[in-house]
């Protein structure tokens, strides 16, 4: 059973970053609810108080994050003038995720295989309805002659969550850019590339382009930069 979401209580909360930290240096299978209650500092009652399992406290893990960009995307869907400012908001709350939830992610990454079907599928349906809501946005501007109508959505769609999910690969806080930046420049990279070229001439358009923005990204030295890791993943949300 998959409990709704409530208020998170301090201990709740405890029992999560504890787990985070547990799960990133032992895995899933590696770690004993014993191991949990040991860390967190508290008993097997207050566990089993906030979670039927390890399994539900997996999924609560992998659910933070989706939920979060779900939400956001369906606020930005509601609320934004046209397609392209929809876009605009639904990448940049996207790009977010990286920053505030990184050890969530990194579980997710790691340990997704592990979780239970029930959890998988409740997972797996917020991911579809958040791909469901970028589809959407991406129709919308192609009937409306703000994107280019010869751009498959669905190919469209799944590049855009591919460039963005990419940056849990190689993203460090401490790096060249700040996720704000880097979420600016992705902003840029598909708009240019997805914009009619009379849209791209439009005023509010040109907002979000670096080379039109007084915030644009500028030039950093570089004894820092972003590192990037190879590796590989076939994870989106």
């Amino acid at each position: 059973m998959i409990r709704k979401e409530g208020d998170i209580t301090d201990l709740k909360e405890r029992i999560i970053e504890t787990s985070l930290s547990l799960f990133e240096k032992k895995g899933f299978h590696g770690v004993t609810v014993n191991d949990i209650v040991r860390e967190s500092g508290t008993s097997k009652g207050g566990f089993y108080h906030h979670f039927h399992s390890k399994d539900e406290l997996l999924y609560v893990i992998h659910d933070y994050f989706i939920s979060y960009v779900l939400t956001k995307a369906q606020e930005a869907n509601a609320t934004s003038q046209n397609p392209t400012e929809k876009l605009q908001k639904i990448i940049k709350s996207f790009v977010k995720v990286f920053d505030l939830y990184k050890p969530h992610l990194t579980v997710f990454y790691q340990e997704s295989t592990y979780l239970n079907p029930q959890y998988e599928e409740a997972i797996k349906a917020k991911r579809d309805s958040y791909k469901n809501v970028l589809f959407q946005v991406l129709r919308e501007g192609m009937e409306s002659g703000e994107f280019r109508n010869e751009l498959p959505v669905e190919i469209t769609g799944m590049s855009i969550l591919g460039m963005v999910n990419w940056t849990q690969k190689w993203y460090r806080k401490e790096g060249k850019y700040t996720i704000e930046e880097i979420a600016d420049i992705y902003v840029d990279l598909v708009l240019q590339s997805l914009l009619t070229e009379e849209k791209k001439r439009s005023k509010t358009s040109r907002a979000y382009f670096l080379s039109d923005r007084e915030s644009a990204v500028k030039s950093k030295s570089k004894s820092k930069s972003n590192d990037f890791y190879p590796g590989q993943t076939n994870q989106s949300v």
